[in-house]
């Protein structure tokens, strides 16, 4: 089971778990044991627990790997960066800033939904 918790979230309906499928436009995200994010023509990943806190924010540290279109050769070395990802929670909603942290440059804000799958559109 993924370690998201909320300490003092307020609600006592507030879920003390963000475990499932999270989507919205161009952005899907799978939070299990590992939480996966896919872009359009990008992917990510955190792999330590995020905390909510009493405010329903979190931040979490990461990895962000750019894509491109076309075939990927076996040898080729991803395009990935160190990454933070922060945002809130307000009920089934989240939303989520992606910012790589060698250059502090914003990939994008999203609003995702809970149980959603998302619209991503893969590079081809």
């Amino acid at each position: 089971m993924f370690a998201w918790t909320c300490s003092g979230c307020g609600s006592p309906t507030a879920p003390s778990t963000l475990e499932g499928t999270w989507g919205g436009d161009h952005i899907s995200m799978s939070v299990g044991e590992t939480t996966r994010v896919e872009l359009d023509c990008a992917h990510g990943s955190i792999a330590s627990p995020i905390v909510i806190d009493s405010q329903r924010q979190f931040g979490a540290s990461g990895t962000f790997v750019l894509e491109h279109g076309g075939p990927v050769r076996n040898d080729e070395p991803e395009d990935a960066h160190p990454a933070s990802y922060s945002g809130s929670i307000s009920g089934d909603r989240m939303l989520l800033t992606i910012r790589l942290t060698e250059s502090n440059q914003t990939v994008g804000a999203f609003s995702l939904s809970r149980g959603s799958q998302g619209r991503v559109v893969k590079c081809l």
